[in-house]
């Protein structure tokens, strides 16, 4: 693949910021045209998407089509029918001392977007992202992952073949594009990856005061207590943690087990991952291979602390890490060092709540929680702790409501998109007060002759 050239970056930010200002973009016809046109063209290249997964990450089509293109298409359904709604100038009530003036707030793009975006989700995040920027009537740069090259390449031709490049475009390469794309001067940059990178997406952004929504990760902590349905979430757990094989930024990342039923829960998860992927694991056509050689061999130094409960299997030469379960690990190991973004399941015990809303919170706030168990329990840990977002009794299953937002907290990120959120994310709330000429009430003039009266009605 090809980077593209600083010079070409240069000069698309600058068609962009002239198509932008010709207005066309704020236009809601316009944008609805847009969306449509975008829904379109990824179902005409429904096959050449899954096939593209298939060959970076040995995604099934079934798992391609649930976790990746129907979260897009969703999105866009939806922007589609609230777009008008959401849109609309907003009436505000006016205090009593600017009366007979009246306030609203209106909508407006921010301008020219950056969207980067990394390659567990390589179609997904990007084209999600996408659908908040269209919405808002922006324009748009968009810089896929190269390691996932083959559904970067087809995403740059989709995008190529059918929007001008004036408004939006595709722009190829690693690091190095990544540092000139940064020190250019966007309207916002939406960025989603490592806290690690994101902190330097931050401080290039504020050389220009650019704003950002980033979407970052951390060590997503999952909870079974005592009077948990233990079957239930054996099932939901593994499944959560095994999607796209666990290199997933709200992925449980770490298991904490009350000491009653561990070893239940354990044998459980064992035995669904046996029931969905088979007995030869590295045989089902349902499960993804580990992005490149490099995350491979990251993994490996993560499993040699703890007892190996199942898996630990590990072919670098197929990129494939087996669904691995740790037990027996501390706070201080590898493991629980850095997000694990792979199949690797560690777990700790506990014995009274408290000792897991006290790990929770002694440590970097997390995208997700999850939380199995009564009601009652779950309100506790909800109100002692924080994350981006959460579960109860299910993982994962809160991304795919339009109606949430989505995103995380502290070191797991800043900013909302999804639904109304993503439009939100790339508008600016103008708000504007429209003052009569009919009258010109004379309170707020210098030398404030009525000050005293004024004093009881602010």
């Amino acid at each position: 693949m090809i980077d593209t050239s600083e010079n070409s970056i240069v000069e698309y930010i600058a068609n962009q910021k002239v198509f932008f200002s010709t207005h066309q973009t704020k236009v809601i016809n316009f944008r609805l045209a847009q969306l449509r046109k975008l829904k379109k063209v990824i179902l005409q290249n429904q096959q050449k998407i899954e096939q593209a997964l298939w060959k970076d990450l040995h995604k099934s089509p079934e798992e391609a089509y649930l976790t990746e293109i129907s979260i897009v298409t969703g999105e866009i359904d939806n922007h589609i029918k609230q777009l008008k709604k959401w849109a609309k100038p907003k009436r505000v009530s006016t205090p009593i001392h600017l009366l007979p003036s009246s306030s609203k707030i209106i909508y407006e793009p921010l301008g020219v977007a950056l969207i980067v975006s990394p390659w567990n989700y390589p179609f997904q995040l990007v084209f999600n992202s996408l659908v908040g920027a269209i919405s808002s009537g922006c324009c748009s740069v968009l810089k896929p992952s190269p390691d996932t090259p083959t559904i970067a390449k087809l995403m740059e031709a989709m995008i190529v073949e059918n929007f001008d490049s004036n408004y939006i475009c595709v722009v190829q390469g690693g690091r190095e594009v990544n540092t000139i794309l940064f020190a250019q001067r966007f309207d916002i940059i939406f960025f989603t990856g490592s806290s690690k990178v994101g902190k330097v997406v931050m401080k290039a952004a504020a050389e220009n005061l650019t704003p950002v929504v980033l979407e970052l990760g951390g060590k997503s902590p999952c909870i079974v207590d005592a009077d948990a349905d233990i079957d239930i979430a054996a099932k939901r757990i593994i499944w959560g943690k095994l999607i796209n094989a666990g290199q997933t930024c709200i992925a449980p990342d770490y298991l904490f087990a009350h000491a009653s039923i561990k070893d239940e829960l354990l044998t459980k998860i064992a035995t669904n991952i046996q029931l969905m992927y088979g007995e030869n694991i590295k045989e089902s056509r349902f499960y993804p291979r580990i992005v490149n050689k490099r995350a491979v061999d990251r993994l490996a130094e993560l499993v040699h602390q703890g007892t190996i409960h199942t898996g630990g299997e590990i072919d670098a030469e197929e990129l494939f890490v087996a669904p691995t379960i740790i037990d027996n690990v501390q706070p201080d190991f590898l493991v629980m060092q850095e997000e694990i973004f792979g199949p690797i399941l560690p777990v700790m015990t506990f014995k009274h709540i408290d000792e897991t809303i006290n790990y929770i919170n002694m440590n970097e706030k997390p995208l997700a929680l999850y939380y199995f168990g009564k009601n009652k329990k779950a309100k506790e840990v909800l109100a002692k702790t924080t994350s981006g977002g959460a579960c109860v009794n299910d993982t994962l299953m809160h991304i795919g409501n339009h109606n949430l937002p989505f995103g995380g907290v502290g070191n797991s990120g800043m900013g909302k998109y999804h639904g109304y959120e993503s439009f939100l994310a790339f508008s600016n709330k103008r708000a504007v007060v429209t003052a009569p000429t009919w009258i010109d009430i004379p309170f707020k003039y210098v030398p404030f002759k009525y000050f005293n009266i004024i004093k009881k009605v602010i």
